[in-house]
C-alpha cells in the first residue's frame, strides 16, 4: 500500500474535514508523479470521501438515536416537565445544527399560543411573543397537522403575517424556520420549532427528525398533565374523605341521595326526577338548565356559586350538556356541595343513555329503510311489525327524499375524502333526526342520504322536499339538495316501490345539480317536462294541468278560445300578423287575447323554456282531447 494511500486511512481515522483530502494529491502532484499516479490517488480519494460520508452519516444516526433513547428515558423518569422540554429543545437545536429551536404551546382558555421553551434565542420580546391562532408559520403547522419550512421567511406569503409576529422574528434575526405539529391524537396542541439567522434547506432527514421530538414532547406534556389530573383526583379523594369524617351527619344525607339517584337510575327516572330528588334532599329548588352552563364548564366539575344559586355543570367526554342549579341555599357545606356534583353526574349518564338510546333508533331505522331498499321480497309481517315499533304508519302516504350536500370547486387541501365522509355523516345525523321527528325513516346511501317520511295533511311532495332542504340546511348551516320522488301508498303492501321512488328522487337531484339549483329541494312535479321525464308516473294530466291549465280552464268558463290562438301563435313562429291570418281575425283581437295569457301564465310565459314547455303540453292537451273524442 503506498504512502498516500495510508494517508487517506489516517485522515479517516482522525475523522479530517473534507478540505484535507486534497492534500495527498497537491503533494503528489508537486513531487512530479506520473498521470497514473495521480489518477490512483484521486480515485482513493473519492472512495475515502464515500466512506468519511458514510461514516458521518453513522455517527449522525448514532447521535440522533441516543438523543431519542435520552429523551425517552427522561419521560420514564418525568418529574419536571419544562425540564424535560428543555431537553428535548436543546437536542433538536444541536442535531439539527440550528442557532435557535424553540416549542410553542396553545392556551385554549386565552385563545392564542405562547412560548413555552427557547433554546439560543437572545431577544426578550422573540421569547415573550404570543401567537393569534392561525397566525405566522406555526399558525399554518397548527391548522393543517403537518410540517412546514420555509428558507426565507419575510419572502413566504404561504402564511399569515402580522405587525406583532414580523417584529419578533426580526428583532431576532431568522430567516429559515422549520415547524412540526405536537398532536396528540387529531388535536394539535403545539408547534416544535428549529430556525438559523441565515438562509438553509432542511432536509427530509431532518424534517423527520424534528417530528420524532415533537411526537417525545407531546408524549410528555400528555403525562403532565395525566399525573397533574390524577394528583388533582387524589386530593378532590383526600378532600372529601376530610369532610366525609369531620360531618358525619351529613354523610348519612349523602348516603340517603346517593340511594335515591340510584333508585332512579335503575327505575328509568327522568332528569326532572333527579332535580326534585335532589331538591328534598338539600332543601332547595333544583332545576335543570341550559343557561347556566357556560359558568359551570369552567369550574372543573365542581359546584360553583352564582349569586345566590349554586351551579354544578352536567358534562360527559368534553361536552357541556347543561347545569343544575340549587335556588334558596346560598350557605352550602362542602358535602352538599359534592351531592349537587353527583347528581350532575347521574344526570349527564341519564342524558347520554336517552341520547344512545335514540342513536340505536336511528340505526334500526335507517335498517328498515335499507331491507325496504334492498330486500322488498322480505317477510311483510315482520316489516309491519318492526315499522309498528317504530310508530312510522305504513299505509299514510309517504315520500322517498335523496339528500345529498353539493360541494362547489375542488379540493385544495387534498383531504376530500376525509371531508366528503364527515359530510356524509353529519348529513345522516341531521336526516336521521328528522325523520324520529316526523316519524319516518332515513339511512345513508349513495355519497348522501335517502329519507322516507310521510306527507302531512295539505302538503305535496314538492313541498316536503324545499321543507326538508331548508331544514337539513339549517341544522348543517350549508347548502343540501334535496330530490323527491311522487308519493308511495301503502310502502309496506308493495315494498319495491320504495327501490322504484328512490330511483326517482335520486334522478331529481341529479337534475337539480344539473340546472344549477344545488341547495334547493323539488319533485319531479317542479322541474316541468324535464320533470314528466324524470317521474316513472308519467303524470301527462298533472303536467298539462300545472303549464296551460289556468288557459283550458278560462276558455271553459268564458267560452273564450285561448288554446287555440295559442296554438296557431307557436305555430307560425310567435308572429302576431301570421296568427291572425291563422285565425281570420283582427291583429288586435290577437294581441287582446295573448295580454289575456300572460296574466293568466305570467309575464315570462314567452321565455324560451317557458315556451318550449307551453307548446309540449298543448300537444299532449290536443293529443288527450283526441284519444277522448274517440
Amino acid at each position: 500500500m503506498s504512502h498516500e494511500h495510508v494517508s487517506y486511512l489516517e485522515l479517516l481515522a482522525r475523522g479530517a474535514a473534507t478540505e484535507a483530502y486534497d492534500r495527498p494529491v497537491l503533494l503528489a502532484r508537486a513531487s512530479g508523479a506520473g498521470p497514473e499516479a495521480l489518477a490512483g490517488l484521486e480515485e482513493a480519494k473519492q472512495l475515502a470521501l464515500r466512506v468519511r460520508a458514510e461514516l458521518e452519516g453513522r455517527r449522525r444516526r448514532e447521535a440522533e438515536l441516543s438523543a431519542l433513547f435520552a429523551t425517552a428515558h427522561d419521560l420514564a423518569g418525568l418529574r419536571d416537565l419544562d425540564a424535560v422540554l428543555r431537553a428535548i429543545v436543546q437536542r433538536a437545536r444541536s442535531l439539527l445544527g440550528t442557532e435557535v429551536a424553540y416549542l410553542s404551546l396553545n392556551d385554549p382558555a386565552a385563545g392564542d399560543t405562547y412560548m413555552r421553551v427557547t433554546e439560543g434565542s437572545v431577544s426578550a420580546r422573540f421569547q415573550q411573543v404570543r401567537l393569534g391562532m392561525g397566525e405566522g408559520l406555526g399558525g399554518l403547522v397548527a391548522q393543517t397537522a403537518r410540517p412546514y419550512v420555509t428558507d426565507d421567511y419575510f419572502r413566504d406569503p404561504r402564511f399569515q403575517h402580522t405587525r406583532t409576529i414580523d417584529a419578533a422574528v426580526r428583532d431576532e434575526g431568522l430567516v429559515a424556520i422549520l415547524g412540526v405539529p405536537l398532536s396528540l391524537g387529531s388535536q394539535v396542541i403545539g408547534v416544535l420549532f428549529a430556525a438559523d439567522r441565515r438562509a438553509r434547506v432542511f432536509e427530509r432527514e431532518q424534517v423527520a427528525l424534528l417530528a420524532s421530538f415533537a411526537a417525545h414532547a407531546a408524549v410528555a406534556i400528555d403525562t403532565a398533565n395525566l399525573l397533574a389530573e390524577t394528583r388533582t383526583a387524589l386530593a378532590e379523594l383526600e378532600r372529601a374523605n376530610d369532610i366525609i369524617r369531620e360531618h358525619s351527619a351529613v354523610i348519612e344525607r349523602a348516603s340517603e341521595v346517593h340511594d335515591r339517584l340510584s333508585e332512579l337510575v335503575l327505575h328509568g327516572g327522568g332528569v326532572h326526577d333527579v332535580a326534585d330528588a335532589v331538591s328534598e334532599v338539600l332543601a332547595g329548588t333544583v332545576e335543570f338548565t341550559e343557561t347556566h352552563a357556560g359558568s359551570a364548564r369552567r369550574a372543573d366539575g365542581h359546584a360553583v356559586r352564582d349569586g345566590d344559586d349554586w351551579v354544578a355543570a352536567v358534562s360527559a367526554g368534553g361536552e357541556t350538556l347543561g347545569a343544575l342549579v340549587l335556588h334558596g341555599q346560598p350557605e352550602l357545606d362542602p358535602v352538599d356541595q359534592r351531592t349537587l356534583e353527583r347528581a350532575a353526574l347521574v344526570t349527564s349518564l341519564l342524558l347520554l343513555a336517552r341520547r344512545s338510546a335514540g342513536e340505536a333508533e336511528q340505526r334500526v331505522r335507517g335498517e328498515l329503510l335499507d331491507d325496504l331498499l334492498d330486500a322488498p321480497d322480505r317477510d311483510r309481517r315482520l316489516l309491519r311489525e318492526r315499522a309498528a315499533r317504530l310508530r312510522t304508519d305504513g299505509e299514510a302516504p309517504h315520500v322517498v327524499l335523496a339528500a345529498r350536500i353539493d360541494r362547489a370547486g375542488g379540493d385544495p387541501d387534498g383531504d376530500g375524502g376525509r371531508r366528503e365522509s364527515a359530510d356524509r355523516q353529519r348529513l345522516w345525523s341531521a336526516a336521521s333526526h328528522l325523520a324520529a321527528t316526523r316519524h319516518g325513516l332515513a339511512s345513508a346511501r349513495d355519497g348522501g342520504t335517502v329519507l322516507l317520511l310521510p306527507l302531512g295533511p295539505g302538503e305535496s311532495a314538492a313541498d316536503l322536499a324545499r321543507q326538508t332542504a331548508r331544514n337539513l340546511g339549517g341544522t348543517l348551516r350549508e347548502p343540501v339538495t334535496v330530490g323527491a320522488s311522487a308519493p308511495v301508498r301503502a310502502f309496506l303492501d308493495r315494498p319495491d316501490r320504495v327501490a322504484v321512488a328512490y330511483e326517482e328522487a335520486r334522478r331529481c337531484l341529479d337534475a337539480l345539480v344539473l340546472l344549477h339549483r344545488s341547495g334547493q329541494g323539488a319533485a319531479a312535479e317542479d322541474l316541468g317536462f324535464l320533470g314528466l321525464l324524470l317521474a316513472d308516473s308519467r303524470d301527462i294530466d298533472g303536467f298539462v294541468d300545472r303549464t296551460v291549465g289556468q288557459v283550458v280552464a278560462y276558455d271553459l268558463r268564458r267560452g273564450t278560445d285561448l288554446v287555440r290562438t295559442l296554438e296557431a301563435y307557436f305555430a307560425s313562429g310567435m308572429s302576431p300578423a301570421r296568427t291572425k291570418d291563422e285565425l281570420h281575425v283582427h291583429v288586435n283581437t290577437v294581441a287582446q287575447r295573448l295580454e289575456r295569457v300572460g296574466r293568466l301564465l305570467g309575464p315570462d310565459w314567452q321565455s324560451p323554456a317557458r315556451a318550449l314547455e307551453i307548446q309540449l303540453a298543448l300537444r299532449l292537451h290536443a293529443m288527450s282531447a283526441a284519444v277522448a273524442g274517440r
